[in-house]
């Protein structure tokens, strides 16, 4: 089951569906990293390349920086 969570980016309001795993894996780093799940989210999206989805790009991200 995805679990939709929505975000202001670039100025715009944008939705992501991840699975609640990966929500509380980006929340704990974000956490860590003395970020908002928000903040963690733009960051995320600012360094993403055009071509990775940001729920990709998110994915990733909590797979690669988990602890």
């Amino acid at each position: 089951m995805l679990v939709k969570h929505s975000f202001s980016l670039a100025g715009h309001r944008t939705s992501v569906a991840l699975e609640p795993e990966f929500w509380a894996a980006l929340a704990a780093l974000a956490a860590a990293r003395g970020l908002t799940l928000a903040g963690l989210i733009v960051a995320v999206d600012a360094a993403r390349t055009p071509d990775r989805p940001l729920a990709s790009a998110l994915r990733v991200l909590a797979l690669t920086e988990r602890r």
